[in-house]
């Protein structure tokens, strides 16, 4: 009955199979279409897979025949001014003054230099010169009024030479000595407990945390500059920031020997279980 030559995907076995059924459900037309749905799409599929594998080389070929804006090179033509001429009747800065003089007296101790004997016109100094001196690279008479400075360079200026003040903030974390409230850590954290008024609204919202405030540390130890960074809020920042601008000196930083100005961050944790 079936023969090798048997096709069921002819368009006359449709008819076969819709016959006594109603054709114009739809299923009819969707197969009756099929063969010619699936070239179609088979044939734009591969027109769009060829596309997007060759998109890149046609990019490429076309860059050259469209111009880039941000290839072109805008040429400006600097010209330099000449400088101001020298004055040579303008008289030339001051050199800078030099160290004070030392404590003790210095002799010049000549460097060791091979020579002949018969070449040799001065003396090193004797042992009896050192014992009231100090040995340099030149003879300075000493000032017993100076004060003694350690790693310091000396020289033949008066005492009353000018001496540059150090008013720069500096560094917590970069100074020899830090800025400290005296008595130390436990006198500090008595003073903000005895001092430090908690806010009526803060208590009544049981306001906690910590209260970051940042000031300077002057030379002489009065705290400057007091700033609120992070704030609790209900008027617990501005408690702060008036315990501290009451609180009494502290120890000033020092940096070579001397007070220094200092910038300080101070975290200050309150709880309402402490009041």
């Amino acid at each position: 009955m079936f023969g090798s030559k048997l096709d069921i995907f002819k368009l006359q076995w449709l008819d076969v199979v819709f016959a006594n059924r109603n054709k114009a459900y739809g299923a009819y037309e969707l197969r009756k279409e099929n063969s010619k749905t699936t070239s179609r799409a088979l044939v734009i599929g591969s027109v769009l897979f060829a596309l997007a594998i060759c998109s890149p080389m046609i990019i490429k070929a076309l860059s050259g025949f469209i111009p880039d804006d941000e290839e072109k090179l805008v040429k400006t033509e600097v010209v330099l001014m000449p400088p101001p001429p020298v004055n040579k009747e303008t008289p030339p800065p001051p050199p800078p003054p030099e160290p004070p003089k030392p404590k003790v007296d210095q002799i010049r101790f000549p460097p060791p230099v091979p020579a002949p004997e018969e070449e040799v016109t001065e003396e090193p100094p004797t042992v009896e010169d050192m014992k009231e001196a100090d040995p340099g690279p030149k003879t300075i008479e000493g000032d017993p009024n100076a004060e003694i400075k350690i790693d310091e360079p000396v020289g033949e200026a008066p005492k009353e030479a000018e001496v540059t003040e150090d008013n720069s903030v500096h560094d917590f974390a970069a100074i020899e000595k830090a800025p400290e409230f005296k008595g130390g850590e436990k006198a500090f954290r008595a003073y903000i407990q005895k001092n430090y008024k908690y806010p009526p609204m803060a208590t009544e919202q049981g306001v906690s945390g910590k209260v970051i405030l940042q000031f300077v540390v002057e030379k002489d130890g009065s705290l400057t500059d007091i700033k609120v960074v992070r704030d609790l809020g209900m008027g617990t920042g501005d408690e702060a920031k008036r315990v501290l601008a009451k609180m009494p000196p502290w120890q000033p930083g020092i940096q070579n020997g001397r007070p220094v100005r200092v910038a300080f961050t101070l975290p200050l944790a309150l709880s309402i279980e402490a009041q």
